[in-house]
């Protein structure tokens, strides 16, 4: 069954499915998916591809740009 990416709307016969927050996305590739549903740094703009840092409703990529945004206490280590 060919199913339309929501990222890039090509048609696929591989597509998969994601279920974020109960919505249901659906994609032709990982790229696809991280493209739509990955957060991105509040400082840089960089994909967030892992776990990230968060201050409030704020992501980030690391402690430093978490720190250049006004969130010092978050660190990379312990």
């Amino acid at each position: 069954m060919r199913a339309r990416c929501d990222t890039c709307g090509n048609e696929y016969d591989k597509t998969f499915q994601l279920n974020m927050d109960g919505v249901v996305h659906r994609f032709d590739s990982f790229e696809c998916a991280i493209e739509k549903l990955a957060p991105r740094c509040s400082h840089c703009g960089v994909r967030i591809l892992g776990h990230g840092l968060e201050a409030g409703s704020r992501f980030f990529c690391c402690a430093n740009c978490a720190k250049r945004a006004g969130a010092p206490e978050l660190r990379d280590r312990a």
